[in-house]
């Protein structure tokens, strides 16, 4: 009998202007996210973390994996790049529809997912982007959070795919860290309280995660 899987897709912007330091701060807030999840007893059991890249082209750098058993890679970006975040979330569809065990007459299936996508631009890719968008409300994810991270960032263009759009000023790595930390929190909630129908509640962003209404 396999237990119940949390599963968690992180969409990571990757695109040229991500270069340097804000990649460098991703890459930090991603090792505190996974250590502040294994320190969860409720996460530790049902969590499996995926994450995807996107540029001009689209990486699963993590496939759906159990957090004990996670080694992260290092996420790089090239010299320049458009940001393809419609490809990105028909990719993380497709991924829900090959990956997700559904109920059967023998065993539960697995928990509704979690996904959480932050760029520092704008879709490139604006068509794929607004098909994708009808893609992920049909895909039952218990919950959906876009980051709109930097001042090149256009929360606006974000509100389509989910009415949980939060913002960073800058992309350092403070910001990371803070939207990090945000993440775990939200899926350690989102660990606790499976199973809850209706969406999950959010905890309250830290005051560097601005919260775009």
């Amino acid at each position: 009998m396999s237990n119940r899987r949390l599963p968690v897709y992180l969409a990571l912007d990757t695109s040229g202007s991500m270069r340097g330091e804000p990649i460098q701060a991703v890459n930090v807030g991603l090792q505190a996210l996974l250590a502040s999840l294994r320190q969860n007893p409720f996460a530790l059991e049902s969590a499996n973390l995926c994450i995807v890249t996107f540029d001009a082209k689209i990486t699963e750098v993590l496939p759906m994996t159990p957090l004990d058993q996670i080694v992260l890679p290092e996420i790089v970006c090239p010299m320049s790049g458009p940001t393809f975040l419609g490809a990105a979330l028909n990719a993380i569809c497709d991924m829900v529809e090959r990956d997700i065990r559904k109920s059967s007459d023998d065993q539960k299936g697995d928990w509704h997912p979690l996904l959480f996508v932050m760029t520092d631009g704008k879709p490139s890719d604006t068509q794929d982007y607004q098909e994708s968008i009808a893609r992920v409300k049909a895909a039952n994810f218990a919950t959906v959070v876009a980051c709109a991270a930097g001042p090149k960032s256009d929360p606006a263009q974000l509100r389509p795919l989910t009415d949980r759009v939060v913002s960073l000023d800058t992309v350092d790595s403070s910001s990371f860290a803070s939207f990090f930390q945000w993440v775990s929190s939200a899926v350690t909630a989102g660990s606790a309280s499976v199973g809850a129908v209706g969406g999950q509640e959010l905890p309250p962003p830290p005051p560097e995660v601005q919260v775009v209404l």
